[in-house]
């Protein structure tokens, strides 16, 4: 039996056969009604894994400016540890999709979660920011595949139509992962006989019971296609195409002009492999990313908006530390108390908005709204400086975390409406690897803006002051500096700069959420589907 309808687009669910049906599977491909407690039994070891990943992740993030002043790096290295990380996710996440249409869903998130782990690991043991950033690049290639999966079995085991209220929950999961990670990360960089390193190794334990939980309670049918194959050419180029791009907006402006031989050979050779990836994918039996998904007009504008959401939802994370630390002289623990209003709108939209859509199965509103709230967050960020008051601070914090909150799960829901279960796993992955993509080159980009105005604004400064700059205690943006280790005029110089420089970074990233809010607004809403 068949569905007779198709998606927009011209995406027809593949045809079930009769044995598959007769083992229990719904007209459609789908597996049998689940009751909601049979839902949450399921998920319990996915939600523990996706919140020990992003633990993992956001655990560091107001370690990272002590981290790098003890490794000896500069605002370069602090971009690259955010960026190789967000690097190997992107480029992995089409491939970990990819695997999830052929093999186990639940072999491929349990193999995602130890790689990420060991790499977390083995990052606690790095002695320069080379191994550091080697060690997050392969951290990358487990979240990945965290990130592609969760959507993936969730999209597997429930009706779009009952989703957003599950979305809800992976949304309330990451905002407190979210939360708690940076205030846990700044209470082990602060305590007396632990230190930064035991950031890395906190969540070896949780993910040790999330992989006991995972085995015990998620049950999904493997489903295996005779004679497919992965298109490992396609994989090895579009990895090859991101990672190009990436390298060189991270040492544009500082190794080399933004105009210059490098950029032409590197932009060059980004595009030439981009275009050789897509004629690879049209002749492909077994794309990455099937070329045929876009002429679905409704995911091609989700993709592109989630592109842009990416460079709001990463830049405004990866960045907000060095605000609080270097700008403002807050400790890590203080810097991750002071970001709760970001990460409570995110909380509370995320969870608001799956439930409601769930009731109503109508989900267009949500993303209009929150690519509002998004922009407007941004915006007003974007005239914050090192003497703003808090309140205002933690307002426009809130703005953008109930902007993202509301777009984050909602544009892959939309997506994923959109899709046969054949499909299902690589639309989701496709839909999160371009959200990664924008993250990757956002924080890449905005971390290039901010060395350089950071520079400027520190050369500045030490001239109005009658001072000389230079090198880490000169703070001249080539190094994170140690505040403490300062004298008092150039600490202010240096929290003026760094006010100032992230200040522009917000504002910068504004205009990508006033895109994704014109993409989200030409989307057409179709109502979800009730059955898989």
């Amino acid at each position: 039996m068949a569905r007779t309808g198709t998606a927009e687009g011209g995406i027809a669910p593949e045809p079930v056969d009769a044995a598959e049906e007769a083992r229990g599977g719904t007209p459609g491909g789908g597996a049998p009604a689940m009751t909601h407690r049979q839902v949450m039994e399921a998920l319990s070891g996915l939600l523990l894994g996706m919140f020990v990943a992003i633990l993992s992740s956001t655990v560091v993030s107001n370690a990272l400016p002590r981290i790098v002043s003890d490794l000896g790096g500069g605002q370069g290295a602090y971009t690259w540890v955010v960026t190789a990380s967000l690097l190997t996710m992107t480029a992995s996440t089409p491939l970990w999709g990819k695997l999830a249409d052929l093999t186990s869903k639940k072999a491929l998130v349990q193999t995602a979660i130890v790689i990420f782990v060991l790499a977390s690991a083995g990052a606690g043991l790095s002695q320069s920011t080379g191994q550091l950033i080697a060690f997050r690049a392969v951290q990358g290639l487990g979240m990945g595949g965290l990130v592609a999966l969760a959507q993936t079995i969730l999209a597997a085991m429930v009706p779009p139509r009952e989703r957003g209220r599950y979305s809800g929950y992976f949304g309330a999961t990451f905002a407190v992962a979210t939360v708690g990670g940076p205030l846990l990360g700044g209470v082990i960089t602060d305590a007396p006989g632990l230190g930064w390193r035991w950031c890395f190794y906190v969540s070896v334990p949780f993910a040790v019971i999330a992989l006991v939980v995972l085995q015990k309670t998620l049950k999904l049918p493997v489903v295996r296609r005779a004679g497919a194959r992965i298109d490992w050419l396609g994989a090895l180029l579009v990895s090859a195409a991101v990672s190009l791009l990436l390298i060189w907006v991270t040492l544009a402006g500082t190794n080399y002009p933004w105009w210059s031989w490098q950029t032409a050979l590197m932009t060059g050779g980004s595009l030439v492999l981009a275009l050789a990836f897509v004629r690879v994918e049209s002749r492909a039996a077994e794309p990455i990313i099937p070329l045929r998904l876009f002429r679905n007009r409704t995911i091609t504008l989700t993709a592109l908006a989630s592109m842009f959401v990416g460079v709001a939802m990463f830049g405004a994370t990866v960045f907000l530390s060095q605000y609080f630390q270097l700008a403002r002289g807050e400790s890590p623990t203080m810097s991750g108390v002071l970001t709760i209003p970001m990460i409570g709108g995110l909380f509370l939209s995320s969870t608001i908005s799956g439930l409601v859509i769930t009731r109503t199965g109508r989900w267009k509103r949500w993303l209009v709204t929150g690519a509002t709230l998004t922009t407007a967050g941004l915006g007003l960020l974007g005239g914050m400086r090192q003497d703003t008051p808090y309140w205002q601070v933690g307002t426009f914090m809130a703005l953008l975390g109930l902007g993202v909150g509301m777009m984050m799960q909602n544009l892959v829901l939309a997506t994923q409406n959109q899709v046969s279960l054949a499909d299902l796993g690589t639309a989701s992955s496709t839909i999160t690897f371009f959200r990664s993509l924008g993250g990757a080159v956002g924080v890449s980009v905005l971390g290039a803006v901010l060395s350089e105005r950071i520079t400027v604004y520190v050369r500045d400064g030490m001239a109005r002051a009658g001072m000389t700059h230079g090198g880490p205690t000169g703070g001249d943006g080539s190094a994170i500096p140690d505040l403490d280790a300062l004298p008092a005029p150039v600490r202010a110089v240096i929290e003026n700069a760094y006010g100032h420089g992230i200040g522009d970074i917000y504002l910068a990233a504004a205009p990508f959420a006033l895109v994704a809010l014109v993409l989200v607004v030409c989307v057409r809403e179709v109502p979800l589907k009730t059955s898989s």
